[in-house]
Order: structure tokens, then C-alpha cells, then sequence
């Protein structure tokens, strides 16, 4: 589901190279990042908004900065 009309768009955009799988962002924001199998990041590009503080919190909570958020205007062409 989109955001309503004049809300901002979340993107969510992880470098998976950068990326060691100290899973800090699956602690602190459990609902938008989780390791799987053998260090496997997942994660919603495209996360609702009324996640952005916990998604905030897991990017300053990455100790190699693997992870950005992009905020922006809805426009209709995000995913």
C-alpha cells in the first residue's frame, strides 16, 4: 500500500558489500531488517512510513554505515 497523498516516501537502500551481518539494524528495528540463514539481510526497500523513526535508528546503529534512507515526496512511481 502507498503512502496517502503529500506523505513522503521511504527508500530503504542497504550496501550489500559494506554490509558484515553485525545485525545492529535487526535490534534496532526488528520490523524492518532481519538476518536469515548465514548472515542474509532482509529488509523492505520500500518501508511504510510510520516506520521511518526505527529505520532512522538502525541506520545510526550500523557501525560500518552499509545502510540509507531516502526520503522524498510520494509521486507515485516508488515501489
Amino acid at each position: 500500500m502507498k503512502p496517502a497523498s503529500g506523505t513522503a516516501a521511504l527508500r530503504v537502500v542497504v550496501d550489500l558489500n559494506r554490509c558484515q551481518g553485525y545485525a545492529q539494524c535487526c535490534y534496532a528495528a526488528p520490523d524492518a531488517f532481519a538476518i536469515r540463514g548465514h548472515e542474509i539481510l532482509f529488509y523492505d526497500p520500500a518501508p511504510p512510513a510510520d516506520r521511518r523513526d526505527a529505520i532512522e535508528r538502525a541506520v545510526q546503529a550500523c557501525p560500518v554505515r552499509a545502510i540509507s534512507l531516502q526520503v522524498g515526496p510520494d509521486d507515485g512511481d516508488a515501489p
